[in-house]
């Protein structure tokens, strides 16, 4: 009798093993000590086969960067449930955030460390996926600012700067629940909640916070300005 067949594995399962094997290494040494033939070895696959599916170390993690980036950007979207409030869809999303980053704290280090500091390449696929977390930020705000009263006065350019600040507030918040033992997802998005929240509240309410109207005249560098105004003024 012949040697029976095994049943070949599909491609594409078979390549998302090697991604998830990359993933771990990756994200816990980092892309230079990484190794393919660790990664093969994770994998259950000859590094040869690695090699056939996905051509290059570089190739590689670009497929573990473009992966996990859409990973967390469908998380974040729909985590957002339509019909909240504006604090609720701003609670969900974060929790949707927070809740995802730490079930997958390798993704995240591969997305927010070692991407961003081993070439422009890999720092320019995650900034893709940065713009359109921001985007998707600044619509949520924009909404929330058209709900609460008909004529808002946030201009665009003061709503795509609070998306900004609330993103990398995450990102940074992100950074510190991971390394910060007995903190969870829920008590990250809820420490951000209260930090912002209590901004963003007084602007969906139409109550922003207004500079003074006169600040005191900041002191010229130059001594000899400094003395000629301090010198007192002669009657002609």
């Amino acid at each position: 009798m012949g040697a029976s067949k095994t049943k070949r594995m599909p491609r594409a399962v078979r390549e998302q093993q090697m991604l998830d094997a990359a993933v771990r290494i990756f994200g816990q040494r980092g892309y230079m000590a990484a190794s393919m033939d660790e990664i093969a070895e994770l994998a259950g696959v000859s590094k040869p086969l690695v090699y056939l599916y996905l051509n290059s170390k570089d190739d590689l993690f670009t497929a573990c960067i473009r992966r996990e980036a859409r990973a967390l950007t469908e998380a974040v979207r729909a985590g957002v449930l339509p019909g909240l409030s504006a604090d609720g869809q701003l609670w969900s999303g974060l929790r949707a955030f927070f809740d995802h980053t730490a079930r997958h704290p390798d993704a995240w280090r591969v997305l927010h460390l070692h991407a961003r500091t081993h070439g422009e390449r890999f720092a320019a696929e995650v900034a893709v996926m940065r713009a359109e977390i921001v985007a998707f930020v600044t619509q949520l705000i924009a909404a929330a600012a058209r709900d609460a009263h008909r004529d808002p006065h946030l201009p665009e350019g003061e709503v795509a700067g609070l998306a900004e600040a609330l993103v990398g507030a995450a990102e940074a918040l992100a950074d510190w629940a991971s390394a910060t033992e007995g903190v969870t997802a829920k008590q990250a998005a809820a420490t951000l909640m209260n930090f912002a929240w209590a901004g963003l509240g007084d602007l969906m309410a139409g109550r922003p916070w207004s500079a003074p109207e006169s600040a005191p005249e900041e002191p010229d560098a130059d001594p000899a300005v400094q003395a000629a105004r301090a010198a007192p003024v002669r009657a002609g």
